[in-house]
Parts: C-alpha cells; structure tokens; sequence
C-alpha cells in the first residue's frame, strides 16, 4: 500500500474514532478499534471506505457490520479481559479481532465455509493467536466448549434462542438482534441464579440468523456478519 493511502486511512480512522467516541464511552473498545485494521477485513477494492461509518459487503451476500454496531455491541459484552468469548457469525472476522484484545480467548462459528476459511487465515496473519474458528454444525453455538462468559450474535433471530442460554456461563452476557427479518432490537441477556434479566440496547439491522432455533435458510441465503 503506498504511504499516500496509508496516511489517508489514518486520518479516516482517527475521524472514526472521534465520531464514534460521542455514543461509545468504554476506552478500551475505542482501543481494540484504533488496533484492528478494519482495511484488512474489506475486498481491496473497498479498503478506501474501510473507515466510513457503513456496513460494506465481504461475500457471500454478507457484510461486515457498521463500525458504530460493532463498537456498541462490543461494549455491551463488558469484556474485562479473563472471558471466553463465543461469537456466532465470524463473516470477516472483523468482530472477532476486537473481542481477541478484550478477551482471554475466542471461540467463533460461521455458517458459510469459504468465509471461515478466510477469516482464518486473516486472524492468524494479524497474529491474533486466542482465536477459535470453526464451521457451524448442526447445533447453533459451539457447545464443546460451554460454558462461555460472554456470547455474541451477529444476525438477527426471532426470538433469544435457548440453546445459546444453555451454553452461557452463570453471571454470563449474551448479546442479540431479536425482532423480524430487516429489523431488530439489539438486547442484552445477563444469566442469574434467579433467571435472565434483559435490557433493549437499541434498534439494530442485522442479516437473519439461520437454523433450527432461528429463520428457515431460504434458497441459496446465508446468515450471520461481522
């Protein structure tokens, strides 16, 4: 990349940050975002947009989510740093990267193989070495390795699905766009030994998350970004 682009991406990044530091307080999520080079997780073509505050598309009819979505959801996982992390959806492995500096370890699933298998291999250049990856299976989550501290969802599901409640560790967050197809509130499930409190984060857009606990995969359609 010449330095000219370089210096360009530097200066949309640290705009980025300004703009995103007005509605997301938690310093180290803004940390994790100044570290990760959204660039690397963009078609080349598109890396000049990399820090405009947008979804853009990676494949496969996916997208990596918009910055301000991805820093909010992050922060309302309340990483402290010792968690074991579950992120359902890796797409870009864009998400994953920031939970791996908030993190202890990461495990994360993607439904689509060719972007599990890119996501992989772009982690592991980053150097991002407390990072799980797999293709989804027939159960949503990631269960040989419950229970997790914080799990992340990142598509949209009807309804809080319970086999992600089970895989949740006592004290653990579970967070989730719930709501239709297009349109969803991102809500944040807290598991007690009283049972599950639940607090609305705001309206969100996710693509559909897709399985038995979620929508019914249509013709050729894919679920879960990031």
């Amino acid at each position: 990349m010449r330095e000219s682009a370089r210096h360009d991406l530097s200066r949309a990044r640290e705009r980025l940050l300004a703009e995103l530091s007005r509605e997301v307080r938690d310093e180290r999520v803004l940390d994790a975002i100044r570290r990760v080079p959204r660039e690397l997780f963009v078609p080349k073509e598109l890396r000049p947009a990399a820090y405009e505050n947008r979804p853009l598309p990676i494949g496969y009819g996916q997208t990596i989510s918009q910055p301000l979505m991805a820093a909010v959801m992050t922060s309302a996982m309340q990483l402290r740093g010792t968690e074991t992390v579950l992120e359902i959806g890796t797409g870009s492995g864009y998400q994953a990267a920031l939970f791996s500096h908030l993190a202890d370890r990461v495990v994360t699933v993607e439904l689509v193989p060719e972007l599990a298998e890119a996501a992989e291999k772009r982690l592991v250049e980053l150097g991002c070495t407390n990072i799980e990856v797999h293709v989804a299976g027939e159960t949503l989550g990631w269960p040989a390795d419950a229970p997790y501290d914080a799990i992340a969802v990142t598509a949209g599901a009807p309804e809080v699905p319970l086999e992600l409640l089970d895989q949740l560790a006592e004290g653990g967050r579970l967070v989730i766009p719930v709501g239709g197809r297009d349109i969803q509130e991102l809500v944040r499930i807290t598991k007690t030994a009283e049972g599950a409190l639940r607090n609305n984060l705001g309206g969100c857009r996710f693509v559909p998350l897709l399985g038995e606990s979620a929508w019914p995969d249509p013709p050729g359609g894919r679920g879960g970004h990031t």
